[in-house]
């Protein structure tokens, strides 16, 4: 079932996915809301997943998609979730910044509820329809915080770091039946939860919000800017395009330099 949607003209273009059938978590907006449309312009039907219904309807509306209103940090909802799924993108994420000995135990297994455990719950449901088809995709869209840590993000880099392992154990595992699993690696993006973070730093160090961009979250960035989403979203079709059969169990640095220092 394809989308009729114009296809896109970055790195994707080319890349056919007619007649797969993509699902993506938290595509209601940011990373997910690009990747959603990027996979939909290359002819995939989109199951866009979301906690926010509005947002979730809207993207799917626009993509020719279906709509699934979702908390995945409650496993037992995912069993709701379609299994015939073809490409998995696990974008999906929250974000909250305190030191290791005041973190909330409570937040901390939040973030692993909803970055680790919904991941593998989808990767364990959807497996089955990729083995019996011979070709599958998962991209998790992990971070550069899945290769290096942060302070004061116990949570979110924790999440990230499992993430990775999650993702190999699958292309390893995949591999013989032509399922491939990768990681793409962003640093900042702009995404709402970015911008939360730029206002919340502005506030508390009394500063202007583009010089924390610049001072502080592009502080070891090479590139001296913002990510875009469909930047994100032009790498994970990519990823599921014919020339990238053999690439597995990887993690794809779109870090502006970040993870080469």
């Amino acid at each position: 079932m394809t989308s009729g949607i114009t296809p896109p003209s970055g790195a994707a273009a080319g890349v056919d996915l007619s007649g797969r059938t993509a699902m993506v978590t938290g595509a209601g907006s940011g990373i997910g809301r690009a990747c959603a449309r990027a996979l939909a312009a290359a002819g995939a039907f989109v199951h866009v997943i979301d906690l926010d219904a509005g947002a979730a309807e809207s993207v799917a509306g626009s993509v020719g998609g279906r709509a699934h209103v979702v908390d995945l940090a409650e496993g037992p909802l995912l069993a709701e979730l379609p299994t015939d799924i073809d490409i998995l993108v696990n974008n999906a994420g929250l974000q909250h910044v305190a030191p290791l000995d005041e973190f909330p135990i409570e937040r901390f297994e939040l973030l692993q509820r909803v970055m680790v455990r919904a991941p593998f719950l989808l990767i364990r449901r959807t497996l089955p329809h990729m083995y019996t088809r011979g070709w599958g995709r998962i991209v998790n869209i992990s971070s550069v915080h899945g290769l290096r840590a942060s302070a004061f993000k116990a949570g979110y880099v924790t999440a990230k770091h499992a993430v990775e392992g999650l993702s190999k154990v699958a292309a390893l595992e995949g591999a013989p039946h032509g399922v491939t699993s990768n990681c793409v690696n962003p640093g900042y993006v702009r995404t709402p939860l970015v911008e939360r973070q730029i206002a919340a730093q502005a506030a508390a160090h009394a500063i202007d919000p583009e010089q924390v961009v610049g001072e502080v979250l592009l502080s070891r960035s090479s590139i001296k800017r913002l990510i875009e989403p469909e930047e994100v979203a032009d790498v994970v079709v990519w990823l599921c395009g014919p020339h990238t059969g053999y690439i597995t169990g990887a993690s794809v640095p779109v870090d502006g330099g970040w993870s080469a220092a």
